[in-house]
């Protein structure tokens, strides 16, 4: 595997995705800690615009655990239908809305081993709520930010827990916080999987990816 970016190279990327967006913030809906992790539990293989859409009605009206619980299982199917996987993920948000009342006192905790207690919650999602709501500098990698971090060279690894321990290591600590949003960010709308957009990349002359398009 090629060496990573030196410190320097690093400092650079994030000072420029810093002074580009000083206060990057994720893409899906939310109001308070619960519907963040409800929101996340439900973008699993489906995009954040999919998901808003239908989650808007839906957290006009449910936004606790126990509001969620009187819903029912039937009547969230009602809110997510056209989600991908639906009547599974509305299965995971019963079971851990009833969890978070029982075990948790209705309120979403912010320790990952206990995030991660809860039905449907893996890593990824637990280190989202903690960066985006706690703001804990977590680092969820997702195929955008596993995409990104190997192929610039910020943070190399061959799966997704090595990316995170890279990030963890490489990421300069100032940035640390953000380095999720920015990487996911660039990596839906410039650095794409298919045909990443280098012409518009603002550290296309730090990037060490060697098929960089016109």
């Amino acid at each position: 595997m090629p060496a990573q970016l030196d410190y320097p190279t690093i400092c650079e990327i994030f000072r420029r995705f810093q002074m580009s967006e000083p206060e990057p913030r994720g893409e899906l809906e939310h109001v308070n800690a619960y519907t963040l992790l409800v929101a996340v539990a439900l973008s699993a293989q489906a995009t954040d615009k999919g998901v808003n859409r239908a989650t808007e009605a839906l957290f006009k009206l449910v936004d606790t655990p126990e509001k969620m619980l009187a819903l029912g299982e039937e009547g969230l199917i009602g809110h997510i239908r056209t989600i991908g996987l639906y009547r599974n993920k509305a299965r995971h948000v019963m079971r851990l809305s009833q969890m978070l009342v029982e075990d948790f006192g209705g309120e979403v905790p912010s320790s990952r081993a206990a995030l991660q207690s809860l039905p449907g919650v893996g890593r990824k999602t637990a280190n989202v709520v903690l960066n985006t709501w706690w703001r804990i500098p977590a680092q969820a990698v997702d195929t955008h930010i596993f995409r990104v971090a190997n192929r610039t060279g910020i943070a190399r690894g061959r799966d997704v827990a090595a990316v995170e321990r890279a990030l963890e290591d490489q990421v300069p600590a100032p940035y640390q916080l953000h380095a999720h949003h920015w990487l996911i960010l660039h990596g839906r709308y410039v650095c794409k999987a298919r045909k990443p957009a280098c012409a518009a990349c603002l550290i296309r002359d730090l990037c060490d990816f060697e098929e960089k398009t016109i």
